[in-house]
């Protein structure tokens, strides 16, 4: 359903108005994205990369939106799948506090930093790229297509300029211009009926998960008194279970007290505490998805009063005192710039994915695997409301293996020379809480940048570029297309075994896994004649003639099994002639048995299914 608000009748009243002809000077980009945070940040970079001229509209003096502006620095899963600029900020970070081990400081993550380490970092790395204009502390204004460009009007602080560009990227946390381009689509869970998933309800509503304004806290020493003055309306009660269990999330909770434990969930490098306490604690059920700027920010305020409620029960009823507000962020209240919402509107896009595609990817109409540009090991995560309204989500029948996201989900079904990021793109609300997380986001940035970019180079729409050519530049990028836990980039043919798992000739087995779903593709597995045949007959019908057996797959068998797959001419001489080449870890012998490594390299090698064009649905074009 589209929704119409305050926010859009404003900016659609602005749109109207506006006239490219009432500014001096327009500016001219290649790819404009609004919003500097997550998505924003890493699709500039990419583009740039890729030789698109970009510029960021960004309203804060910093990048990175959730990760450092919200201060939601302790990242939520991919520690095990360090995919593209995810792995390049992270590998920046080890470097800054002298390894992994200095990061993993709090519970809750394997990863944690200061907010403002964080912004620098990616200021670092976005200042890297010629190519990349970043403009900070200024107001989008209005959003019109004129002559097939895109014209936005922009503000800082009483001047206003425009800027034109072929593509326009959608960074925004709540989806924002999506809205002010009439681009559908949707808010709040979906229907069973419509999304076909078990645990949604039987009627869509326009519940969305609750958001959180974090406070960055310092450990100012034993004898310091940092409480705060006594917040207006102060009460204890909500917060009284706030250390009741050691985890909130474990399955072995047991009433134990342990306030010690709550906040070493999120403790910092350099003594400090991201307090983002879902149990009990600064979580606040609050929709401003609709609202205009100026209603947002009056709304928030009854979130940032929560979180110093929850700081003074911190600091009076359970004595940390000593705990006092960092100076972490260019704000008069030392409070971070934005909060952490957990979800957006989100895109109806030429493709959407939903629970059933992640638990079963290879079990669906549509082959979306195929299609992957970013991946996640996170789980389904709702922070639902106590509203006893709110339908609750059985988290027991959605728990899925790692995941990829299909490149459909970043392009609307309808607007044209426009790409949506962040947390809005195309997926369900109960998927939403896997793919809202910070790892993820980053990569749909990189994607969607990497989209821009050819779409650019060849002056298309986003819908015409070829699936595979995107993929190639992100692979290019030590992007994962496929989440395989077991073949890391380093290994040198990570690229031939993403390329035959995203064909599905050769899959992985997925594992729900804890906090860290797994998929694993077991390089050195052996295979059989009958398990190759069968990967290979997915992709190439005309394998199904063949006859294979239980026994292990040969070099003389798989040189049968491509012949008979496509019209190449490969014949066992070929493949000895390349051997030395191919670098496995295998001795040339005909009879010789191959490893899954050895049989996605080999096919890779001599058949390139990974040529073959497939659409947004994962279907080979013909």
């Amino acid at each position: 359903m589209k929704h119409l608000s305050t926010f859009i009748r404003g900016t659609m009243l602005a749109v109207c108005l506006y006239s490219t002809t009432a500014y001096a000077q327009q500016l001219q980009t290649d790819v404009l994205i609004i919003g500097g945070g997550a998505s924003g940040t890493t699709a500039g970079i990419q583009a740039a990369r890729m030789g698109a001229k970009t510029t960021i509209l960004e309203e804060s003096t910093w990048l990175g939106g959730m990760l450092t502006s919200a201060g939601v620095s302790a990242i939520d899963g991919n520690d095990q799948l360090p995919s593209g600029l995810w792995g390049e900020f992270r590998s920046r970070l080890f470097k800054y506090y002298g390894g992994p081990a200095n990061v993993s400081t709090g519970w809750v993550s394997n990863t944690l930093f200061e907010p403002s380490i964080g912004d620098s970092i990616l200021k670092s790395m976005a200042g890297a790229e010629k190519d990349l204009n970043i403009r900070y502390s200024v107001q989008w204004k209005t959003v019109k297509k004129e002559n097939n460009k895109w014209i936005v009007t922009f503000q800082k602080g009483k001047k206003t300029q425009s800027i034109q560009a072929a593509i326009l990227i959608d960074a925004t946390e709540l989806g924002d211009v999506m809205a002010a381009t009439n681009t559908p689509y949707s808010i709040g869970m979906d229907s069973r009926k419509v999304t076909h998933e078990e645990v949604a309800p039987l009627e869509a509503n326009h519940y969305i998960q609750a958001l959180t304004y974090v406070v960055t806290l310092k450990d100012f020493g034993t004898g310091a008194d940092k409480t705060i003055p006594k917040p207006a309306g102060y009460d204890p009660t909500p917060f009284l279970c706030s250390c009741s269990a050691s985890n909130p999330y474990g399955n072995t909770n047991n009433g134990i007290i342990d306030c010690d434990k709550m906040m070493e969930y999120g403790k910092l490098p350099n003594h400090k505490y991201m307090i983002n306490w879902p149990g009990c604690g600064n979580d606040y059920p609050l929709n401003v998805i609709e609202m205009s700027r100026e209603e947002r920010n009056e709304a928030l305020k009854k979130a940032k009063l929560h979180t110093l409620h929850y700081l003074y029960y911190l600091q009076t009823a359970l004595g940390y005192k000593h705990l006092g507000i960092a100076d972490e962020y260019p704000t008069t209240d030392k409070l971070p710039m934005i909060p952490y919402y957990r979800e957006a509107r989100r895109l109806h896009g030429i493709t959407t994915l939903t629970l059933n595609h992640v638990a079963k990817p290879f079990d669906q109409p549509e082959a979306f695997y195929r299609t992957g540009i970013a991946v996640g090991d996170y789980p389904i995560d709702h922070h639902q409301s106590k509203d006893p309204n709110v339908p609750k989500i059985n988290f027991e029948k959605a728990k899925v293996p790692s995941y990829n996201i299909p490149l459909g989900s970043l392009i609307p079904a309808t607007t044209e020379d426009f790409i949506v990021a962040e947390k809005s793109i195309s997926v369900t609300n109960i998927v939403n809480g896997a793919t809202r997380l910070q790892p993820v986001v980053l990569q749909l940035g990189q994607a969607a940048g990497a989209l821009a970019a050819i779409s650019i180079k060849h002056n298309i729409q986003p819908r015409q570029v070829q699936v595979r050519e995107v993929q190639d530049s992100l692979l290019k990028s030590g992007v994962y297309l496929m989440p395989y836990i077991d073949v890391k980039p380093e290994n040198k043919h990570f690229a031939a075994i993403q390329r035959i798992g995203a064909t599905g000739v050769l899959r992985g087995s997925g594992v729900a896994y804890t906090w860290a779903n797994q998929t694993w593709f077991y390089p050195n597995r052996p295979i059989s004649e009958y398990e190759f045949v069968e990967g290979l007959s997915s992709y190439y019908p005309a394998a199904k003639t063949l006859q294979p057996t239980g026994e292990d797959l040969t070099p003389a068998y798989i040189v049968k099994a491509l012949s008979t797959a496509s019209t190449k001419s490969i014949s066992l001489e070929n493949l000895a002639g390349a051997w030395s080449k191919l670098q496995l870890d295998i001795a040339f012998n005909k009879n010789a048995s191959l490893n899954r490594e050895a049989a996605a390299v080999i096919t890779d090698y001599l058949l390139h299914p990974f040529d073959l064009q497939v659409d947004f649905n994962g279907y080979l074009v013909k």
